[in-house]
């Protein structure tokens, strides 16, 4: 019975015991705690108040600047170029006419023995 829980108490100790990190395992045989910042305790919680930016200064703009306006402005060309573009294509006869559901030529009418199954449109012709 004594060697079993002598057994025990070893067995729990050698378990937690390797649990710990090598810093951990050498403050714990000096007797010593380590401070690492954790998710418990993050560590300093005083804010820093040195300046970001020291050094170069900024230069001060002589008026205001339209560059945003005129990015505005070229992106609402582009775009309006683009929807001119769809109109145009779509008002070909591969988009406009229902007869070319769905291919780019017009296909041929097959007699009805000579049919067969299309794998673009799923419709026999």
């Amino acid at each position: 019975m004594k060697i079993l829980v002598v057994f025990l108490l070893t067995f729990v100790t050698c378990t937690t015991y390797a649990q710990l990190t090598g810093k951990e395992k050498k403050a714990a045989r000096k007797g010593e705690s380590i401070n690492e910042p954790t998710t418990l305790s993050p560590g300093n919680t005083e804010p820093n108040f040195s300046p970001r930016h020291s050094g170069k200064k900024l230069k001060k703009s002589n008026g205001p600047t339209y560059n945003a306006q005129k990015e505005f402005e070229d992106r609402m060309e582009a775009r309006a170029k683009t929807y001119r573009k769809n109109e145009k294509m779509l008002m070909k006869r591969q988009f406009n006419d229902p007869s070319y559901f769905g291919h780019k030529h017009k296909p041929k009418k097959h007699s009805a023995d000579k049919m067969r199954y299309c794998k673009e449109c799923g419709i026999r012709h």
